[in-house]
């Protein structure tokens, strides 16, 4: 078992996500860092989808009473195992009674606590990912966040060897991110003066931003296109609301909505923006969809993620 000492601000369970459920108003969920989730995965040799603690900002502390192999992946944190130092993007062993503390994050906003095995955690429409606004999934099963004196079962194992992440494969999140925009349905109904305000201004990540959406703060967008049906919102999608700020929806959004949208962010970028904290800047580039389809599918072929598992995006 893992007990939960300190949660931190705001930590939860996540597998890779609720797929498939969109037609029943049940959004995705899973790791809004899908990128760091998967590595810490990887590295344990763990299925890629396995269920792991998504930490924002650290703070953290575990008491594990069962020896395990673990792995933290993400936000630049520092980790005490005890009292003896120990290094992000890497296994290492935790034996029976030591404590796993989190320290607080120096750049990038979520870290993902992996063990062998995955949290064992009974899954909810085919997912055990915790989504607040449908009080869904979790460890409770009622979309709530871990709290003190908490419990999480795992398996016994054994870190036998030390593997670690490369350090080309390491994201820098202290500098800002340039995210691909994929035209979408309303992009032509955008006057073009418009379109390009994402192209040549840095916008910056607003405070009212979380697991639904990244709210963008800069040069307001103006749409002058036909009023629109409500219609399915994909993760990524940049909607642009009355007030022009646009909207980056993620993970917990709704699986409807009327906004006019840009178009979709790219769903290998969107793990480098969700490390983003408020007051960062984004500078936005056009991309084709061919390409980045392509970019997908060897990403997700090099972790092991079958095609069923990527309708969401």
């Amino acid at each position: 078992m893992i007990e939960v000492i300190e949660p931190g601000m705001y930590a939860t369970i996540q597998d890779f996500g609720r797929l498939g459920y969109l037609k029943k108003g049940l959004t995705r969920g899973g790791p809004i860092d899908e990128n760091a989730f998967l590595w810490g995965n990887y590295l344990l040799k763990n299925e890629p989808g396995a269920a792991q603690i998504e930490i924002v900002l650290g703070g953290s502390k575990f008491k594990f009473s069962t020896a395990a192999a673990v792995a933290v992946c993400g936000a630049d944190v520092s980790l005490k195992l005890d009292d003896e130092e120990r290094s992000i993007w890497e296994t290492f062993q935790v034996e029976a009674g030591q404590v796993l503390s989190i320290g607080p994050a120096r750049s990038g906003l979520r870290a993902y606590l992996a063990v062998a095995g995955g949290i064992q955690v009974k899954p909810q429409w085919g997912s055990c990912a915790t989504v607040k606004r449908e009080q869904l999934g979790g460890h409770r099963g009622d979309g709530s966040a871990l709290q003190k004196g908490d419990t999480l079962a795992i398996e016994s194992s054994t870190c036998e060897l030390t593997q670690r992440i490369p350090w080309r494969y390491r994201p820098d999140y202290s500098k800002p991110p340039v995210l691909g925009l994929i035209p979408g349905f309303q992009y032509d109904q955008f006057a073009m003066a418009e379109r390009e305000k994402l192209s040549f201004h840095e916008y910056k990540i607003s405070q009212q931003s979380d697991r639904m959406g990244i709210r963008l703060e800069g040069p307001a967008i103006e749409y002058a296109g036909k009023g629109l049906v409500s219609e399915g919102i994909n993760i990524g999608s940049v909607q642009v609301p009355p007030n022009g700020q646009p909207i980056i929806m993620m993970n917990d959004r709704q699986t409807l909505g009327g906004y006019p949208k840009l178009g979709n962010i790219s769903p290998l970028d969107l793990s480098r923006l969700a490390q983003c904290r408020p007051g960062q800047t984004v500078q936005f580039t056009r991309v084709e969809v061919a390409k980045v389809q392509q970019q997908l599918k060897n990403y997700y072929d090099f972790f092991g993620i079958t095609p069923a598992c990527q309708t969401d995006h």
